[in-house]
């Protein structure tokens, strides 16, 4: 039994909402990178049959052209689904103490929001989006990955005005 060993696995998939709008920074050689939490939900019924609802709030980390997306794309409210690594770090407060964290380091992030709500920001902040050849529908997801992960085919929508997450013959 000496020579067993343990596989090294640290993989996470959650999805939720961001609770605020990302913090965009670089480091002092000018790499950068984008912290925010999201919160996700779980709903569930109690000993008594009442619906109740858990919210697990989870630091996000993103580095490189991950971080750029983020800063681009995202902001208090925006929908993701991220897939990453737990990381843990300490760090040294002002007054003496010690902290840790444990946060998800993003290796990819999916945003969830329609395109249309995405557009809409863009718009208002002076984007024109007139030359676009309108081959891409209101709906289509805008996924950023990192230079590692496949391309997700998204598949075909059946209603442009929902998103299909899989989950409407699930039964609580």
């Amino acid at each position: 039994m000496a020579d067993l060993k343990m596989p090294d696995i640290n993989n996470i998939i959650i999805v939720g909402n961001l609770i605020k709008d990302p913090v965009i920074r670089q480091t002092t050689n000018g790499t950068p990178v984008a912290n925010f939490t999201i919160a996700s939900n779980r709903k569930f019924k109690d000993n008594f049959g009442q619906w109740k609802e858990d919210v697990c709030f989870v630091g996000i980390v993103a580095w490189y052209k991950l971080a750029e997306s983020c800063a681009e794309n995202l902001k208090k409210g925006s929908a993701v689904l991220v897939e990453g690594e737990l990381q843990s770090r300490q760090w040294r407060t002002d007054d003496g103490h010690y902290r840790n964290v444990v946060e998800i380091k993003a290796r990819r992030i999916q945003f969830l929001n329609k395109r249309e709500m995405v557009l809409s920001d863009l718009e208002s902040s002076g984007y024109d989006d007139s030359d676009n050849s309108g081959n891409e529908s209101s709906t289509d997801k805008i996924d950023v990955e990192d230079d590692n992960s496949p391309p997700v085919d998204d598949g075909d929508e059946k209603d442009e005005s929902s998103f299909d997450f899989g989950f409407r013959d699930l039964k609580l």
